[in-house]
């Protein structure tokens, strides 16, 4: 990391990739693309009806492979000429990369991934479908390598240990409701700034040296370079 260029941290959520037209959950009383979110996105989902969940994520994958990303998404790669930026998404899709960010931290997994379900740390590529009946080297079925609700999410203490180590916090695009990527939050320090953009700003005025932006993500984000980079 080069010594003369501050840090920012962004933590990214839905907001962003739905300007690049991928729906979330939290836009329509609970449900993604019109399934309850327990029945296609949790372990025991997976366990009842293991091909209805492969089919929503089949889904998902051909969904991302046909978006774009947008000038968010754009705009904070952009970032990277004047400081250095990690990117901390709950998003599963890759559109930070395609959009030019270097350094991503997928909380929640990647669409364009899948594993073993009795192997959390051999990770293959995918790009077309999974179906039920393909296996792993293991000899064990294929799932998607995305973090479900009631799992563990493994990457947030790597993701909390970057806010003690960062000169400013950015939040684009997330109703700071699921948790435990919600508690970033909590781990910055009082004296950080922090700029939350959204087109709704969340229940944010517990925390201290905010800066709100209440925009949608490529709106927000325009603003933000024109605040950071002098």
């Amino acid at each position: 990391m080069a010594e003369n260029k501050k840090h920012i941290v962004v933590l990214s959520g839905a907001g962003i990739s739905a300007e690049s037209g991928l729906k979330t959950f939290r836009d329509g009383d609970g449900l993604w693309m019109g399934y309850n979110v327990e029945d296609v996105a949790t372990p025991r989902a997976f366990k009842k009806n293991p091909q209805l969940v492969l089919d929503f994520y089949n889904e998902r994958r051909r969904d991302v492979a046909a978006a774009k990303p947008n000038a968010a998404h754009i705009g904070l790669a952009e970032l990277e000429k004047d400081f250095n930026v990690t990117i901390i998404t709950q998003n599963i899709d890759d559109l930070h990369e395609r959009g030019g960010s270097s350094n991503v931290l997928h909380l929640h997994g990647q669409i364009f991934q899948m594993r073993s379900v009795a192997n959390i740390n051999t990770i293959y590529d995918i790009r077309g479908d999974i179906n039920v009946g393909d296996l792993a080297p293991d000899g064990f079925q294929l799932r998607p390598n995305i973090v479900w609700f009631e799992e563990a999410v493994p990457m947030m203490e790597e993701a909390a240990a970057l806010l003690h180590n960062c000169d400013y916090f950015v939040v684009v695009g997330t109703s700071l409701q699921v948790y435990p990527a919600a508690s970033l939050l909590h781990y910055a320090p009082p004296f950080l700034p922090k700029f939350i953009i959204d087109k709704k700003i969340p229940a944010v005025s517990s925390y201290s040296n905010l800066h709100l932006i209440e925009k949608p993500a490529t709106a927000g984000v325009e603003e933000l370079r024109k605040l950071l980079v002098k």
